[in-house]
């Protein structure tokens, strides 16, 4: 119970206050806090990640690709908070629904908690585009840690109107 406090207190302190509303489903009793900035090292074999996470990644990796246009200047300011706000969506989601051992559960949190921070930075000041690079970053380790068939498609390209909130 003391290691769910700490993790709850850091994501807290992170500014990770959506994740740590979650009551996550998953035991952080077998393993100790994790440093946002403390990647953990890659696994000989990488691990199969469940349904939820494999859903959760899904929705953040398509809401950061969109953000793409943001930076290009072809999107409007609320939306691109919109698409921050899916991101920090999917993570909550991936906090309280992943069901992971204690290497694997590290190693994503190695991941999301950047990835949440970078999504509440944009949120919070949309002239701060950078994040959307931070994001990118983040999600850009998810495949050197899990074996998720299919996480090399391209993301779905949806187009919509940049001009609309």
């Amino acid at each position: 119970m003391k290691s769910v406090k700490a993790v709850l207190a850091l994501a807290c302190g992170l500014g990770l206050g959506l994740a740590a509303q979650a009551s996550p489903q998953h035991s952080h009793e077998s393993h100790p806090a994790h440093a946002a900035t403390a990647a953990a090292p890659a696994p000989a074999q990488r691990w199969t990640p469940d349904a939820p996470l494999r859903e959760g990644m899904r929705r953040a990796h398509t809401a950061v690709a969109e953000l793409a246009h943001y930076e290009m200047g072809h999107m409007s300011a609320p939306m691109a908070a919109d698409r921050a706000a899916e991101v920090e969506s999917a993570v909550t989601y991936m906090f309280a629904n992943c069901k992971l051992s204690a290497e694997p559960d590290a190693a994503l949190h190695g991941i999301l908690v950047p990835l949440m921070s970078a999504a509440q930075t944009l949120k919070a000041d949309p002239k701060k585009v950078s994040a959307v690079a931070d994001m990118r970053a983040a999600i850009a380790h998810y495949p050197q840690y899990f074996n998720d068939p299919g996480w090399d498609k391209p993301v779905p390209a949806e187009h919509v109107m940049h001009d609309e909130p």
